[in-house]
Parts: C-alpha cells; structure tokens; sequence
C-alpha cells in the first residue's frame, strides 16, 4: 500500500523531477509517462496522482543510462559532454534544423561547440572566426551550413544527394514570407475544394469514430499499457485478436463510401507505398506547387510536401523509418498500444507541416546573418567547387577566391547504416530527381563488412 505522503501530483512531480536530475521536467513529461504505462497512475478524490517511489525507480534506470553503454562500447574516456544528452528533442532540432526529416544528421549543439570561438579543458583552440568560410563535403541535411549563418560565417556544402541539397539550400535561404503563406493558403484552399468533391473526410471521421469507441473499450489509457510493461497481456495475441474483431467494422465503411485502397500498379515508389486518394491528393499540391512564379518559394513549398507525404505512406506507426509491407487496413499499433489505421488524405499533415514550416523560417530569420550559404550538388572527390559554386553564386564565387576557404568540418557517412538516397525514395519519385545510389560512400546496402569498411577507406 503506497503511503499519502509519496504521492505527487503532476505539477508536483515534475517539479520534484526538475531538482531531483536538474535539468527541466515539465508537467507534459509526467504525463506522458503515465500515458505510455511507464508508471501509474493513482486517482485520488478526482486528482490525478502518481507515486516517488516509481519516478524514483523510473529515472533510476534511465538516467545515466546511455552514458554508461556508449562508455561500454566506445571507452570510459569517452567525452560525454559532447552528447549534449541534457538538451530536449525540441532543442536539437529547432527552427530549419527541422524542416525536412533526415537520417544520421548530426545536431546544431555539437556544430556549434567545434564552430564557435570558445575554448574548454577539451577544445584547446578555436579552428574558426566570423567572415571565416567553412566548407562540409558531406553536407547531407545542411546543419553546418545553418550553424555557420547563425555564427556569422559563410560556408559552403557539397553532396551526391540532389534531393539532400535541396534540403540544406532550402533551410538557409533568405524568404519572402509574405508570398509563401500567400500560396500554402491557396493551395491549401485548392486542396479543400478537391476534398469535398470526394467522400474520404466522412469516411476518416466515422472511421475514427468506431476506433475511439473500440480502443477505449479494449485498450484503455493508461490502464492497458502498464498492464503491458508488468507482463500480464500478452501483447502480440491479445493485439491480433482485436485486429480481427475490429476489420468488419472497417471493410464495412470501406464498402459504404467506395473507398479504393491500392492503386492499379506498384511499380513505383508512390504507386506502392500509398493509398489511391492519398497519391491523388499528393498530385494535385505538386500540380499547384508547379504554379508559383518564385522559385524560392516553389522550392520550400515543395519541400513541405515532401515532408508531408513521408508522413503519409501506407506503412504501421513503428515502421515509419524501415518501411516492410503496405499497410492498407486497420491495425493493432505496438507503438501506441491501441488500433491505428493508415492515412487516407494528406490534408492533416499538410497544414500541421505548413504552419510548423513557416513558424521555423521566421524565428531563423531573427537569427541569421548576411553571410553566404550554398550546397554544391556533386561528388565531393571530384567535384570542381569554384567552378559550381559560380553558377550559384557569383559574388560568392568570388568572395571564395579571394578568402579562400579556412577548414573543414564535417560529419561523413556512417559505414552500412543508411542507404542517403532510398530513405527519400518517394521525394526523389514525385519530383523525378535522378538518383546517384552508386555514388554513396558506406551505404546500408553494402554492409559493414571488411570489404565495405576498406572500400569506405
């Protein structure tokens, strides 16, 4: 029996959190830990409680955690501050760093620390100063190239990956506002006419409707999912069992609103991973993108879009990043603990990513400086860089000859770990870039053997 004086409310517990690993826990945190079943929750008089002892327990076990595992694998001499473990998901990833998704970026913080003119017990000296020009010959999403513009240097990016320097061009380029939310909402007005003229906004709301009612019957918050994580439901049957319980309900609605779930082909990336209206929608935005008269804004519109169909694909909550099988019915969700479905119109996540982008692009713009940022499509072995940074940009170009560039920072690519262009397979499909797959150093899809390590080298 848990005694009165070891419960803590919510605004208590974190307050207790904050001091107890210093660093801020917020209200939204412990809450999260009681929705996902990581510990309980106690009502009380209506008041939602939760006990010392499990937060105790709970932080134990993860607090310091990773630390002593990296330490394991890479050496106890291992400098942990260069981790920047302390900062928050939000923090890692603020304003442009977060426009587009992309495996294996490295984080502003750890940029910023080798940039900046600071010096600690471990960074004896400073490599570079403002006016300095930086050159990263792995650009890949353009964090170095962010983190430059925000110090005060110029810098210049090369990658293989058409589509990665559309990303990092796209994150550091100076926008007309004004004429980028002018366009999202014609479109997005656009989209909505083409909307009501189909069944599949009614469809996904009664759809949600019987999986509310079904989930809070069968999986109830936060119930379920600590009963879960102390061993009493055996997940992958009970999950499966109501899986077939719920799928008449679904083929039902399928049947009344005429939903069309695959496409006629799957010979394509779009054709495979999405769902009939979703590839239907997914044309008509690029069809009205192709309407913008200013490339920059046709360039980060088509980059929300980008960002937006990833998010659509017909694929389980859990497999988002190593995408299995199309999914193109409801499911039992691990990752939620509950029924999920797949997406039948993209129009949630678009207006989610276009608010989200333009918010990022304005607070970037209170902190950039007027300096010269361009990513440079190419072979970074081979690659003539005066010669194409000219056809971007001449008054760089020059600025380039004359300076010169100061040093290199840069974070190459992971041996066997990721495959740079397939994981923006459906961007490099719908805007027909051509792909460069044999140029990639160290792709997933040539392992982590010795003959991949020494061929890597």
């Amino acid at each position: 029996m848990i005694e009165t004086d070891e419960l803590f409310t919510i605004k208590e517990a974190s307050e207790w959190a904050t001091e107890h690993l210093g660093k801020n826990v917020t209200s939204s945190n412990i809450s999260y830990l009681i929705q996902y079943g990581r510990i309980k929750k106690i009502g009380s008089n209506g008041t939602t409680q939760v006990s010392k002892q499990e937060l105790t327990n709970y932080y134990k076990s993860y607090n310091g955690h990773r630390e002593l595992l990296w330490k394991d694998q890479l050496g106890g001499d291992l400098n942990w501050a260069l981790s920047f473990d302390q900062y928050k998901e939000a923090e890692t990833t603020k304003h442009v760093h977060r426009l587009h998704p992309y495996k294996g970026k490295f984080i502003p913080q750890l940029v910023e620390y080798f940039l900046d003119c600071h010096t600690d017990n471990f960074k004896k000296e400073t490599c570079f100063k403002k006016g300095d020009i930086v050159l990263d010959p792995f650009s890949g999403s353009g964090t170095a190239m962010v983190q430059s513009c925000e110090l005060g240097m110029h810098a210049i990016g090369i990658d293989v990956s058409v589509f990665n320097s559309l990303i990092g061009n796209c994150k550091v380029t100076k926008y007309n506002l004004v004429d980028v939310q002018t366009e999202i909402n014609r479109i997005t007005k656009a989209l909505k006419e083409f909307l009501s003229n189909s069944h599949t906004l009614e469809f996904e709301e009664k759809l949600l409707q019987a999986l509310y009612e079904f989930n809070n019957k069968y999986f109830p918050v936060p119930d379920y999912k600590y009963r879960l994580r102390r061993g009493e439901i055996n997940e992958d049957k009970y999950g499966a069992e109501k899986e077939k319980v719920f799928l008449p309900t679904f083929n039902k609605l399928v049947k009344d609103y005429k939903i069309k779930l695959r496409q006629d082909t799957a010979d394509t990336f779009l054709d495979k991973w999405y769902l009939q209206h979703i590839r239907d929608e997914i044309q008509f935005v690029f069809d009205e993108i192709k309407k913008i008269k200013n490339t920059d804004t046709k360039k980060i519109i088509s980059i929300i879009l980008s960002r937006t169909i990833r998010s659509c694909r017909a694929t389980t909550h859990a497999d988002l990043a190593t995408l299995i099988e199309p999914i193109t019915a409801t499911y039992y969700c691990a990752k939620h603990g509950k029924m999920c479905k797949p997406l039948f119109s993209i129009l949630k996540w678009w207006e989610t990513y276009t608010k989200d982008t333009v918010k990022r692009l304005f607070h970037f713009d209170r902190l950039r400086t007027q300096t010269f940022q361009v990513c440079l499509t190419g072979d970074s072995r081979t690659i003539d860089i005066f010669k194409e940074l000219e056809k971007k940009s001449p008054a760089f170009a020059e600025l380039a000859r004359k300076q010169k560039i100061k040093g290199i920072f840069s974070s190459p690519p992971y041996v066997g770990l990721i495959d740079y262009h397939e994981q923006h397979a459906y961007a490099y499909d719908l805007f027909g870039f051509k792909r460069k797959d044999a140029l990639e150093i160290g792709p997933l899809y040539k392992g982590q053997g010795r003959e991949s390590k020494q061929s890597y080298i």
